[in-house]
């Protein structure tokens, strides 16, 4: 390097010459988001009737719980944005303390399923959530005995559940509750009632996160006593989520997730280093809220936030995600 005239450095390497122009940065561009990357998810709460009938939920602005025909509007509406696929949450009006409404043949999910198939048939693709806590009236993701978890009574009821779900019409079902051999349950259980070409799109990596709180609001899922450290991971454990997704891939996972996505980005890119497999990550809905709540401030802008999020999440090596933003984020794309 050298210096031309006594002002200008006579440089070889200039990397901003890509920057000049949009139209080149378009083209050189790494990592490029599309609506197909995105899967929107979606509260369907029983005993809602009617198109209109949705209600907000107050800390997940233009978030609502609906009835399953105001979801089937909005599902039509994703699909004219190019989102193709949505993951449904079901609110039951009664929870008792095994979940029992989890995989009953008309619960709430059930019914929005064969809904769903009915209407869009397969231009969405339909996910469904498998857990217990939105069901049970403890708010913990298995029975409970003396105080005690039930690992294995928990893994029983998921299998009963994503096999309810199958049998609805679900294009995916994807457990989300931490139980130990949770995955090889439903597996067994899908292929035995001959859904074999029913993928699993395992939550792996889940962590004990306090980016939960909309949700739980959302969902009526807080639990009632202690918390889900037992199950759910450690924030400050890396090594572990690569064992807690090769076990899930041994038991039978077609996709495995990491969740939240935000503060884990590393575990993105070292599952998806490690694994030849797809990676999905949950954007959820605390680091939903935030850049909600900092927006209607003034301290950021909405848009540029929300997009630059998301072009991080896929760019840590997410090949598919979980967003409350897929709408938005679709209509700028």
């Amino acid at each position: 390097m050298s210096i031309n005239d006594g002002s200008q450095l006579d440089l070889i390497q200039r990397p901003r010459r890509l920057r000049m122009n949009p139209l080149l940065r378009a083209m050189v561009e790494e990592t490029r988001l599309s609506p197909k990357d995105f899967v929107y998810p979606m509260f369907i709460e029983e005993g809602r009737k009617g198109r209109r009938d949705r209600q907000e939920v107050p800390s997940m602005p233009g978030v609502f719980r609906q009835s399953i025909e105001a979801g089937l509007k909005e599902m039509e509406e994703c699909l004219k944005l190019g989102v193709r696929s949505v993951i449904l949450f079901g609110i039951p009006e009664h929870k008792d303390a095994l979940g029992s409404e989890a995989h009953a043949e008309k619960g709430i999910v059930q019914q929005a399923v064969r809904a769903a198939k009915k209407a869009f048939g397969a231009d969405l693709l339909v996910v469904t959530d498998v857990c217990l806590c939105e069901y049970t009236d403890h708010g913990h993701c298995a029975p409970i005995r003396d105080g005690e978890i039930l690992n294995d009574a928990g893994a029983a009821i998921h299998a009963k559940t994503a096999l309810s779900h199958a049998r609805a019409g679900a294009d995916i079902v994807a457990p989300s509750d931490m139980m130990d051999g949770r995955v090889g349950a439903i597996r067994e259980a899908l292929d035995d009632a001959g859904f074999a070409n029913t993928p699993i799109m395992a939550y792996s990596a889940k962590y004990a996160s306090g980016f939960y709180g909309p949700f739980r609001e959302a969902a009526d899922s807080t639990p009632q006593f202690g918390d889900r450290r037992s199950y759910q991971m450690d924030p400050a454990n890396s090594d572990e989520a690569l064992r807690e997704v090769q076990l899930d891939l041994e038991e039978g996972a077609d996709i495995v997730m990491v969740k939240p996505a935000l503060p884990y980005l590393d575990i993105i890119r070292r599952v998806r280093e490690t694994f030849a497999v797809p990676v999905a990550a949950y954007n959820v809905s605390g680091e939903y809220s935030v850049v909600k709540a900092a927006a209607r401030m003034g301290w950021i802008d909405h848009d540029r936030v929300m997009m630059e999020s998301l072009t991080g999440i896929k760019r840590a090596g997410a090949s598919i995600i979980l967003t409350y933003f897929a709408k938005e984020a679709a209509r700028l794309l």
